[in-house]
Parts: C-alpha cells; structure tokens; sequence
C-alpha cells in the first residue's frame, strides 16, 4: 500500500507566499504565532507577498490563512527603479 502524497497546493516549497490579505492583517498574523517576517511587499494585482525565514513558518502561515492563499500568478509592484 502506498503512502498518499500531498497535492502540490497543500505544502509550500518556498519561503515566499501570497496571500488575500492586507499588509498590516499578515503582520498581525505573523506575530501572534511568532513567525518572523524576512520581507513584505503589498501586491499590484491585490493581497500582499510576504516572506518567511524558513518553509516551517510559511507551511503555518498557509495553513492560518487557508483559502485566502493566492495559488494564481500575481501581478508585483516594481522595487528598483530600471536603469536604461
């Protein structure tokens, strides 16, 4: 018998995640379980991209906010500016 695998949705295999929230909401979220942040950005398309220090905090955070996880491709904010 073999050991059902999770989908691909259900485990992070990043630090990263995006989430249908506000910025100030996923600070909120992140310090009332102790997760550090490494970095946080508002999202052009909506909700916010934040970062985590390890896939052990992003897997708590994902589960915390469950269907509010954007799994679709997002549209982010330019942070440098391009030199031409």
């Amino acid at each position: 018998m073999s050991t059902p695998q999770p989908n691909a949705q259900s485990v992070p295999l990043s630090r990263a995640i995006n989430i249908a929230a506000d910025e100030n909401d996923v600070i909120a979220t992140c310090a009332k379980r102790n997760v550090p942040i490494s970095a946080i950005e508002t999202l052009h398309s909506g909700g916010t991209r934040v970062v985590m220090n390890n896939i052990t905090d992003t897997q708590i955070i994902a589960k915390v906010y469950g269907r509010k996880v954007i799994t679709s491709a997002v549209k982010r904010t330019p942070s440098r500016l391009m030199r031409g």
